[in-house]
């Protein structure tokens, strides 16, 4: 069992590779074949234990942005490992029977969905699902979403593993889930995924650039501004939308403010529509977290504020108690009305998710088939890690969403990474960490939707408990043939 255990690490730490900035999506499927192959004849105890294992290895490489942040981040990344390991639990404990392949494919959906919901809200982070991005398995989005993404990897990691045994029954079951796997990649390229309207759309995007590994209540908020007002400046050629990232505006209130009469001239003297992250305060020590946009002639045409909160980020669980033990800051973000995230603009009808919200599918979602969004904007802050890794992961996280809606994707972020994304998701432009850098493309406004975005995850989920309840009925029938 002790090698087992290790054998399970290394395998999460291999499918850790994955995921960007790494992005050796090969090995997405491989590691996870270690865990399909360990978990056999094992009871839920140790099925529970091994996938902790994995899962260790999975997200303490994964999730090693936290460890900037908090020194409790080996407790974290413990929590979203054992909570994730507890649904292999639901794998039949066979040797080499058809109900144990499937049974791990249906558990390892099943446990990507528990994280994707629960604690606050899900953390839907440094996944498996990420690390596909720039494979081929990526266009499964568009059909089921990223659990159905998800499935596909499991699919492939149980069919490795049943091969490598070299018994009929296994091998036989692990075809089966390599045709599986390449009709679902199959029909990820073939479905549409709306259409494009003939029309297009000139957007810039600024990043101010500047220092990172900056603390948001440490930052120089005045400069930040001026940075990207600056950059805005340098902003040649006419361009119909200019985006800039979230949270560089922070105003006690935003109307009649100095920094407001600064957008509206910028809108005004570039005759575009322009998109700005803003913080303002709210009563009672809260803030707002919006993205405003201007039109061409100053005036405030729409605002969306961010519905999805980063749990210990912007607002803490339990403040009360984690007071007693630390110090935090003195205010939480409130969260935006539960609508779908879309501005209506002069330029476009915008679909928009802030930052945190591009790793939920569920917002793209009701930008693009609840509020019609033509094009998605992803105004983002990652200026307070040090590392590519939060940064690579959100461009990730946009490509996966370009797929998924069909959308034309546009990220800015103060120090980066900005970039454009193709609505096949492709990384068109994308600037430099740091740098002071504004970039331009042409934009196609899109219409329609994609099978998942008209479905949600229902379809995804009813296979999912199918795989999970016929995988023991499978290994049931074959205890009773055997005895």
């Amino acid at each position: 069992m002790r090698v087992g255990l290790l054998v399970c690490l290394a395998g999460g730490v291999v499918t850790a590779l994955s995921v960007p900035p790494f992005g050796w999506w090969p090995l997405g499927p491989v590691g996870l074949a270690v865990l399909a192959w360990q978990l056999g004849e094992r009871s839920w105890r140790q099925r529970i234990a091994l996938a902790a294992a994995y899962g260790l290895g999975l997200y303490g490489v994964g999730l090693a942005w936290a460890f900037e942040f908090t020194g409790g981040a080996v407790v974290f990344i413990a929590l979203v490992a054992v909570q994730t390991a507890v649904v292999y639990a639901l794998v039949p404990p066979g040797r080499d029977g058809a109900g144990r392949w499937l049974g791990f494919v249906g558990a390892t959906v099943a446990a990507e969905l528990f994280r994707s919901v629960w604690p606050f809200g899900g953390l839907p982070l440094s996944g498996m699902d990420l690390g596909q991005a720039g494979g081929p398995l990526a266009p499964v989005v568009a059909v089921g979403g990223r659990l159905l993404l998800v499935g596909t990897v499991a699919a492939l990691a149980a069919a490795i593993a049943a091969l490598a045994t070299r018994r009929r029954a296994a091998v036989v079951t692990g075809t089966v889930l390599v045709v599986a796997a390449i009709a679902t990649t199959a029909a990820g390229w073939l479905v549409p995924r709306g259409h494009d309207t003939g029309a297009t759309i000139r957007v810039a995007v600024v990043q101010g650039g500047g220092p990172r590994g900056v603390r948001a209540e440490a930052a120089d908020e005045a400069a930040v501004f001026r940075r990207h007002v600056e950059t805005t400046r340098q902003v040649d050629g006419h361009v119909d939308l200019v985006l800039w990232p979230e949270d560089v505006v922070d105003v006690p209130t935003l109307a009649g403010s100095a920094e407001e009469r600064t957008l509206q001239q910028l809108a005004d003297d570039l005759d575009t529509t322009l998109v700005a992250g803003v913080v303002e305060d709210a009563p009672n020590g809260r803030f707002h977290n919006a993205a405003v946009a201007y039109g061409p002639d100053g005036t405030v045409v729409d605002r969306y504020e961010k519905v999805h909160r980063v749990p210990f980020g912007e607002y803490f669980p339990f403040r009360s108690f984690l007071e007693n033990f630390a110090s935090i800051p003195d205010r939480d973000a409130l969260p935006g009305p539960h609508r779908p995230g879309v501005l209506t603009t002069p330029a476009a009808t915008a679909g928009v998710v802030i930052s945190y919200e591009v790793f939920f599918q569920g917002r793209a979602r009701s930008a693009i088939a609840g509020g019609g969004g033509e094009v998605l904007l992803v105004p983002t802050n990652a200026s307070s890690y040090t590392t590519t890794q939060m940064p690579a992961q959100e461009i990730a996280a946009a490509r996966l969403r370009a797929w998924q809606t069909g959308r034309d994707t546009v990220q800015a972020a103060p120090t980066g990474f900005s970039a454009f994304v193709d609505h096949r998701g492709g990384v068109t432009q994308q600037t430099d960490l740091g740098a002071r850098q504004w970039r331009a493309a042409t934009v196609h406004l899109r219409t329609g939707s994609t099978p998942f975005d008209r479905t949600g995850d229902g379809p995804t989920v009813v296979v999912t408990v199918a795989l999970v309840a016929g995988a023991w009925l499978l290994e049931r029938q074959r205890l009773r043939f055997s005895s």
